[in-house]
């Protein structure tokens, strides 16, 4: 039995993750404006780029891309139905 090597599928399963969210922040358009919806898209984009460009070179950090990435979304959302009033 193989041991699981982070440094070589980490940032398979972090893209993966990645893609993943992008689904959510779609979703986002059912209780957030279409500005707030694409900003979030956009957001998305740049975390992609970003992992896209360490995919190599920093394994760790893309694996930890979805977790930012729910993160950031989280906040957006919470953040707009405390300040703006967002609802579904």
């Amino acid at each position: 039995m193989s041991r699981l090597n982070l440094r070589r599928s980490g940032p398979w399963i972090g893209m993966a993750g990645l893609v993943t969210m992008l689904w959510l922040y779609g979703a986002s358009a059912l209780v957030a404006p279409p500005w707030a919806v694409a900003l979030l898209v956009v957001l998305w984009l740049v975390q992609f780029v970003l992992a896209c460009r360490w995919f190599s070179r920093r394994p760790y950090v893309v694996l930890a891309m979805p977790v930012i990435a729910i993160v950031v979304w989280l906040s957006a959302i919470v953040a707009g139905d405390v300040l703006l009033g967002w609802t579904a």
